[in-house]
């Protein structure tokens, strides 16, 4: 008993679900029940309910969502689902579910951009969703009426919108390996050839829903990493050139300020964020104060409270110019100045004043040594 109890604890904390487990959700939608309706608004501008597909044969309702990386398995699947079917009659609507106020910052490791409904603009347009991409994140409302358990979670709705089939999309997360059983289609041409459905209902693999309740995880992720250790160490010329050599197997993201630098302090919590998004993966945040060196005590308590937990430096050398020229010959010397490395010492990225966080972050995401887990 203390080891299923064990297995739920870490299904739960890793934020995958299968409904065989038992766990707290809505009651997942029965065969046989009735769609239920929505009013939701689309990425499209437009608000979409169940009458917005009153003249299809079939409607397939999926959720999914930005953050999970089998979400992310699934994209091309759905896009290629509905241009297959849509001259037959089919169409295709995706729900996000999650309120991205329950969603950890280690959560969203996997992915450029979160949850919220702007940010589902951005990865439609990014992935070119052929399907209406609605956000039911704010009230989560007609999610609940569904009762998805992990996204994604595939509906299928007959003509008279009765539910015929529910659970995944296909067998196999892996989209470059071929599904032994392809449930939803087998689910689809049964329903246009009046047969009935051989199997109606499956599990489902993917990323638990962020409900709203939810957001407890966050309070306690906050107080987790508020009780990190911070420190700052000094460090020369030398020392900033091996940083820059980067023998790590990590990808180092390096950021000069000072705490007499106001364009430094306004963005420093972006980089903050993105260590807790990426260090999971193969990701470190290293910061090196360029203040006097007397103002060490100054710079670690800048640091304490922006809970800057990595490695945290202060040039230990009067002379400016030698930071400069140890950072890259090719700075002017304004800061804040960011540079992004390679394991091996390859920058990708290198920018002279603050930073536009959005960028950076795809940036880190689209590196061979992040990304999703299954590259296209």
């Amino acid at each position: 008993m203390k080891k299923f109890l064990i297995i739920i604890i870490l299904a739960q904390a890793i934020g995958f679900y299968s409904p065989s487990y038992g766990l707290d959700g809505p009651k997942t939608l029965a065969i046989g029940a009735d769609a239920p309706d929505f009013s939701l608004p689309g990425v499209d501008g437009k608000t979409y309910s169940l009458a917005s597909f009153k003249n299809a044969k079939i409607l397939v309702v999926v959720f999914m969502c930005n953050h999970c990386p089998t979400s992310q398995a699934y994209e091309g699947r759905v896009k290629k689902l509905t241009s297959d079917y849509t001259s037959k009659g089919v169409s295709v609507v995706a729900i996000n579910p999650n309120n991205p106020s329950s969603l950890r910052l280690d959560e969203l490791g996997y992915s450029d951009v979160g949850d919220s409904f702007e940010e589902m603009k951005i990865r439609a347009k990014d992935k070119a969703f052929n399907f209406p991409y609605l956000y039911d994140g704010a009230t989560e409302i007609a999610s609940k009426k569904y009762g998805p358990v992990a996204t994604p979670h595939i509906f299928i709705f007959d003509k008279d919108r009765k539910l015929r089939y529910e659970g995944r999309i296909d067998d196999m997360e892996n989209p470059a390996k071929t599904p032994h059983s392809q449930d939803a289609r087998n689910a689809i041409d049964a329903i246009l050839e009046n047969r009935e459905v051989t199997v109606t209902s499956t599990k489902v693999f993917g990323c638990s829903i962020k409900w709203a309740e939810k957001s407890v995880w966050i309070e306690k992720a906050r107080i987790q990493w508020a009780n990190e250790p911070v420190n700052i160490d000094t460090i020369d010329d030398k020392g900033i050139k091996d940083l820059l050599k980067n023998t790590s197997d990590k990808l180092r993201l390096i950021n000069v300020w000072a705490t007499w630098c106001g364009p430094c302090v306004e963005e420093f919590p972006e980089f903050v964020t993105m260590n807790r998004m990426y260090r999971d993966r193969g990701f470190e945040f290293v910061s090196i104060s360029a203040d006097d060196p007397s103002k060490k005590e100054s710079a670690l308590k800048f640091l304490k409270r922006q809970q800057a937990s990595g490695p945290n430096y202060i040039f230990n050398v009067d002379d400016k110019y030698k930071l400069i020229e140890a950072i890259d010959p090719k700075w002017e010397g304004a800061l804040p100045y960011t540079i992004l490395v390679e394991p091996g010492g390859k920058v990708v990225y290198a920018h002279q004043g603050i930073i536009d966080p959005d960028q950076l972050k795809k940036i880190i995401f689209d590196d061979p040594l992040i990304g999703r887990i299954y590259k296209e």
